[in-house]
């Protein structure tokens, strides 16, 4: 939306947002903070549950991939300040209109459906359930075939 009216996507182009589109503002954040996974958004049970996964795998890319979301959380906020906070650095922005209500009304639908998401999360992971159970059983079947395909090593054999 910002891009339609502006036609860049330099953050350096953009600062004090803000104050001529406070409307744009208010859901720009909520989606950067769905985006840096705040709990009870859509993003948070995503980066939850891929994390989880991960660090059950392996510790050490579990600790990678939460660096990862912390610095990509980091620059998310940067990007925030930059862009709707500040003194308004470039004159183009000043003549920016805020959203219109077609805007908004697609904008809430999408807010909706982030807090929906975050806060009852089973009602969307109920449809993958079986899938995800069919897809265990089958990764669980091929390393148990690997297993027992591999003789064992004599005792003391390098």
């Amino acid at each position: 939306m910002i891009y339609e009216r502006r036609h860049t996507r330099m953050i350096a182009d953009f600062g004090g947002l803000s104050k001529v589109m406070p409307r744009l503002a208010v859901f720009f954040m909520i989606v950067t903070l769905s985006s840096i996974a705040l709990p009870g958004t859509n993003g948070f049970v995503g980066e939850f549950l891929i994390l989880l996964g991960t660090f059950r795998s392996n510790v050490t890319y579990g600790v990678l991939a939460t660096t990862g979301v912390i610095l990509g959380a980091v620059y998310m906020l940067w990007m925030f300040q930059r862009v709707m906070f500040g003194k308004i650095s470039n004159e183009a922005n000043r003549i920016l209109t805020d959203l219109t209500k077609r805007e908004t009304a697609i904008l809430c639908t999408i807010v909706l459906f982030i807090f929906l998401m975050g806060l009852y999360p089973g009602m969307f992971l109920k449809k993958i359930d079986a899938s995800a159970a069919g897809y265990l059983k089958f990764v669980q079947a091929r390393n148990a075939a690997a297993v027992s395909a591999v003789p064992p090593k004599p005792f003391g054999a390098p």
